[in-house]
């Protein structure tokens, strides 16, 4: 199974409609039997995607293309036995949300991951976080 842990900047000026990508994302992932977790602040957006080779591979190119984002650096690209974050998953801070809640959930979402990508999502939270 492939995991894919990338980060991206969302593009200025358009608004990236959460709602519209997660259920966008939640069909395709459905279909293609791709999990994992998107971290979405509406400045940036880092994802961890898992699952067979083959769509996981065309969930990155679907989404190299889509507009809302650009800057595409891919943090991590590995075989791994298992899924490790579960059930697709979407974490969202809107403004106005608390932000200690947030890290919390996002927390929980990481917990099953290799040490590396939970330092990757921990360490971003953190940065966002002070930002």
């Amino acid at each position: 199974m492939l995991q894919v842990v990338y980060i991206s900047t969302a593009v200025a000026g358009l608004p990236a409609d959460i709602d519209d990508i997660l259920a966008v994302s939640r069909r395709n992932n459905a279909r293609d039997d791709v999990t994992g977790l998107l971290y979405a602040d509406g400045r940036r957006f880092l994802q961890a995607l898992e699952g067979p080779e083959r769509q996981v591979e065309a969930a990155l190119i679907r989404i190299a293309a889509d507009p809302r984002h650009r800057a595409i650096v891919t943090l991590s690209h590995r075989i791994v036995a298992a899924r490790e974050f579960g059930a697709w998953e979407m974490a969202v801070r809107r403004p106005g949300d608390d932000g200690a809640d947030f890290v919390a959930r996002v927390d929980r979402l990481i917990a099953g991951a290799a040490p590396a990508v939970r330092g990757t999502f921990a360490g971003f939270l953190q940065v966002r976080r002070a930002a």
